[in-house]
């Protein structure tokens, strides 16, 4: 999302608006909040045992939506996308927006291998390590704890860091 919006310009209103930056800052920090007290809320209820496969199957969906959004709602990865890329095209290029996209591509490639094999070593992992439910409960209210904290920063941030 960030590359297209980068490539169309839309990245540059971002990093030259302070109204659009606080817009687009104010809405990640609230949803870093949201996930966060979620985290701290939660009881770690179980559910039965027929709605196992419809729960997962939502797990992942829900859990695709809050990786789309915290990135999306993330002013800094577009300021990001716009300083780091453009010194990798020549000022030649005949078709820059092009350029950028096709680079852009070429970091999320790379990104999302090791962001996989992040994942599946995770994965892996956890199904090692078997944690009793007051330690799970313990450790998903750390996260909910780590978020808040996330939110804060960003709420309190300014635009250089």
């Amino acid at each position: 999302m960030h590359i297209f919006a980068a490539a169309l310009g839309l990245s540059a209103l971002l990093a030259t608006s302070a109204t659009a930056f606080a817009v687009v800052k104010y809405a990640g920090a609230f949803y870093l909040l949201y996930i966060g007290i979620s985290q701290l809320c939660n009881r770690g209820k179980s559910r039965p045992e027929d709605q196992h496969v419809k729960s997962a199957i939502l797990s992942f969906r829900k859990t695709f939506l809050q990786g789309f959004l915290t990135n999306a709602l993330n002013p800094k990865v577009a300021i990001f996308f716009l300083a780091f890329v453009p010194q990798f095209i020549a000022s030649t290029s005949p078709n820059k927006a092009f350029s950028f996209i096709v680079l852009g591509c070429i970091f999320n490639l790379s990104s999302m291998l090791w962001c996989n094999f992040l994942a599946v070593s995770s994965a892996y992992a956890s199904t090692r390590i078997k944690t009793n439910k007051t330690v799970a409960h313990w450790i998903n209210r750390a996260v909910g704890a780590l978020f808040v904290s996330f939110a804060l920063k960003l709420a309190l941030s300014d635009r250089t860091g």
